[in-house]
């Protein structure tokens, strides 16, 4: 891509929260590009989520499917509202859908602790959290959505596997770690599973030993998930980048959230060979929703990641710059003093973009 070349980025903005976050993310791009003459964008704003699917009867048109196709990257606000469910009572989930469409099988979850920012785990400020958690995005459990079957007597869900995307989730998540190690990190990879309790894991070992063996500069280690929740709370330090099976990562990924603060801050990636979802860890926060009350943080670093990963895959220097400055910002709008309300402070969503665009500038 040349520098004149502006990256066209999907933009679908989804439901309650999702709206109000990334309007000023997208005043943080613009601020970007204005400050960048070689980094353009294209913004194509579509519908997606629980309001499409009431007025409509689907989460997601083929026009937004196909602009999201061509789109050089996915930029997804919080989709989904509990009032609003399919037949069978499953909420709207546009983002998961996408995870299928475009199979995204790396769910990216970094959990870095902001300065200024309070964590439930002591030593947290003195020590650092900054760790990456990868989960697998298509597979595992969450292979069985839609197709479990259910008795008056049981019900069944069935976990599934492949060579294919195992491989693949192994060698993306050890060649992040090969990268955090130039960029100062321990470059060490964790395998998290249950493989005392199922084949499906042992198997998954066996290919974890094959694919390591390419990557002789990353160091790696095995951890059972229950072990590795409990070290999660004592020394989440220690950690630098795991990688799981996509349940597990559903649920730690969120106690990584609540290690550095929770939802508000926590953004995230879902990532294929070819295609991008950029979206924050948080819900769409129905209860606040239209108050000023929803933090941005999250949204704009996942803005961040986009910016980083646009930069990785089409060698775009100025890119991976910009995805630095927004980092940059947003810690030092913290280490200033901002408050969110989360917190018990008094700054919503207008005075969160305000502090981390005045930290740009």
């Amino acid at each position: 891509m040349s520098a004149n070349t502006a990256f066209h980025v999907a933009v679908l903005p989804g439901d309650g929260i999702g709206h109000e976050v990334m309007a000023p993310t997208l005043d943080i791009l613009r601020r970007i590009e204005a400050t960048t003459p070689s980094l353009k964008f294209r913004f194509s704003e579509a519908p997606a989520g629980a309001d499409e699917y009431r007025a409509t009867g689907k989460s997601m048109s083929e026009t937004t499917i196909k602009l999201c196709e061509e789109a050089d990257a996915i930029l997804l606000g919080a989709c989904g509202l509990p009032s609003v469910r399919y037949p069978d009572n499953t909420e709207i989930m546009p983002q998961v859908e996408l995870r299928f469409i475009f199979d995204l099988y790396a769910g990216v979850r970094p959990a870095r602790l902001i300065p200024g920012v309070p964590s439930p785990i002591v030593g947290a400020q003195e020590h650092g959290i900054d760790f990456v958690l990868i989960r697998e995005s298509t597979e595992g459990l969450f292979a069985s959505m839609g197709k479990g079957v259910t008795t008056h007597d049981e019900a069944r869900e069935t976990l599934v596997v492949t060579r294919k995307t195992t491989e693949r989730l192994f060698d993306f998540s050890l060649k992040l770690a090969e990268r955090r190690k130039t960029r100062g990190r321990p470059g060490r990879l964790t395998l998290v599973d249950k493989a005392n309790v199922f084949k499906a894991f042992n198997w998954q070992r066996d290919i974890f030993t094959e694919r390591k063996a390419k990557f002789p500069e990353v160091k790696t280690d095995l951890l059972y998930v229950d072990a590795c929740a409990a070290l999660m709370v004592k020394k989440p330090w220690d950690f630098d980048v795991m990688v799981m099976e996509n349940m597990f990562g559903d649920i730690l990924s969120d106690l990584a959230a609540g290690l550095i603060g929770g939802l508000g801050i926590a953004p995230s990636a879902d990532i294929g060979d070819t295609h991008a979802v950029f979206q924050p860890c948080h819900g769409t926060a129905p209860d606040i929703m239209g108050q000023g009350k929803a933090n941005p943080t999250a949204m704009i670093l996942s803005a961040a990641m986009m910016l980083d990963w646009l930069a990785d895959k089409h060698d775009h220097g100025p890119a991976a710059e910009a995805a630095q400055r927004i980092e940059r910002a947003v810690d030092q709008a913290y280490a200033g003093g901002l408050r969110p309300m989360e917190y018990g402070g008094s700054d919503g969503t207008a005075a969160i973009a305000k502090a981390v665009m005045a930290a740009l500038d």
